[in-house]
């Protein structure tokens, strides 16, 4: 389990990040969470897919890894063979952590926002005076931050406003009736059939049957072009499943 410290340029003057380890956390993912930014990146390579989440049963943004639970068929060989990143997997081990002095009177809009670190991640060294390729420090000698420390929270900050646009993106789609679950049903190589179950996309008959103001209140809200890239991308399932074919032809 993470355990996460706010940074400071004294404490973790020191501390160098292996970034070769960050595609590691994703080794065991079928499904990440999104944000509407990547979805262009994503869509070329992943299936982006909503899902719910299991505590509050609201719906999620993911990109789809795998078939199976703790299935990621972009992990091969101890390294991530997709050709984009997902932000998730970039921001590692950096996370988002509330200030511990603001005012209980502050609402989300306004609340205070420090970087933390996951102390305990593989990730993590000490060292004075390692940088390379694979390494890199938080902060100078001077104690400035880092170019690797300022990209950091400059992804952490994407992934901030990402909630935000990804709830805007989910409320208009539930308002206008548009997410339904995804029924497919497939057959791999050895003739072993999954159903995919708990995830859901866009209903094109209702998008198709929506009046011109509507669609032109998703255009000006920017929820347009996610909604036809989401659709999209669910032609990389076909990839996907060569993918596990693949995989499951290595291991016979």
């Amino acid at each position: 389990m993470a355990k996460l410290v706010a940074i400071n340029n004294q404490k973790h003057r020191n501390l160098i990040i292996d970034i070769s380890k960050a595609e590691q956390y994703g080794a065991e993912l079928n499904l990440i969470p999104t944000v509407l930014s990547e979805f262009v990146s994503l869509a070329v390579q992943y299936p982006i897919v909503f899902t719910k989440n299991g505590e509050t049963g609201e719906f999620v943004c993911a990109a789809m890894l795998g078939f199976e639970s703790s299935e990621n068929l972009f992990w091969q060989n101890g390294q991530w063979q997709g050709m984009y990143l997902p932000l998730q997997i970039q921001r590692q081990p950096f996370f988002i952590g509330e200030s511990s002095e603001q005012s209980i009177e502050k609402t989300d809009e306004n609340k205070d926002y420090v970087v933390c670190i996951d102390i305990e991640s593989p990730m993590i060294n000490e060292a004075e005076l390692i940088e390379t390729d694979s390494y890199n420090k938080l902060y100078t000698n001077e104690g400035k931050e880092s170019d690797y420390l300022i990209q950091a929270k400059s992804t952490l900050g994407n992934l901030l406003q990402g909630e935000a646009d990804n709830k805007a993106f989910i409320t208009a789609l539930k308002t206008m009736g548009l997410i339904q679950p995804l029924s497919l049903e497939i057959a791999f190589v050895n003739e072993q059939t999954t159903r995919l179950n708990g995830l859901y996309t866009i209903n094109q008959d209702k998008l198709a049957a929506l009046s011109g103001d509507k669609i032109t209140s998703l255009h000006q809200s920017g929820l347009l072009q996610p909604i036809y890239t989401m659709i999209a991308s669910l032609a990389q399932i076909y990839a996907l499943i060569e993918r596990k074919n693949k995989r499951i032809q290595s291991h016979t």
